[in-house]
């Protein structure tokens, strides 16, 4: 096992895996807190723990289990100021609660920019830690994940939400996306 770091540009970063119910997770840090959480589907760099990826782990572990609401580790997502206050805000939804695109979009004081939560939303890093799957529409209906639909149901239930019934919903099956990347990653 390789433990040394590896070098992304200035930052160090250090990188960890770990198995979820719904899929292989790539945990990514600095030296300063979780960088992101992603569903990758395989393993696609050398592993490189610190202890950042070890409380990572460690969490998801208590989260899945159901022994754990809110997490606490450090964060140091990498996006533009706007994509951060979205991030922030995300990470105020308790867990068991969702909240709609507009409802984000008026705590960042733009409530006609529910389009531009969205496209901050879908590009969150930090999958499952900062809470973007209790995103809902405005009418409770479920939307989009970059995981795949079929994760943010199953967080969303293992959470106790209960989503509407759709024609949509009673064709997913969380085993069609087990082995995929999440998508809008490129940049991660």
């Amino acid at each position: 096992m390789n433990t040394q770091a590896r070098t992304n540009t200035s930052t160090k970063t250090y990188i960890d895996y770990f198995n979820s119910p719904l899929g292989l997770i790539e945990c990514k840090t600095t030296e300063n807190g979780l960088a992101h959480v992603i569903f990758c589907g395989e393993e696609s760099g050398d592993i490189s723990p610190n202890h950042y990826t070890a409380l990572c782990k460690q969490q998801l572990e208590q989260y899945f289990k159901g022994e754990l609401s809110q997490f606490d580790i450090p964060l140091d997502p990498k996006g533009t100021e706007f994509q951060k206050s979205v991030w922030q805000c995300l990470s105020t939804i308790p867990f068991g609660k969702t909240v709609s695109y507009l409802d984000i979009a008026k705590m960042v004081n733009k409530p006609k920019g529910s389009q531009a939560v969205g496209g901050a939303n879908g590009r969150n890093p930090i999958s499952i830690i900062v809470p973007c799957h209790r995103v809902v529409g405005s009418n409770g209906s479920l939307t989009g994940y970059a995981g795949g639909i079929e994760r943010k149901l199953w967080l969303l239930n293992h959470e106790g939400i209960e989503v509407k019934a759709s024609k949509e919903t009673q064709k997913l099956d969380v085993n069609n996306v087990i082995n995929a990347r999440q998508s809008k990653t490129e940049f991660l």
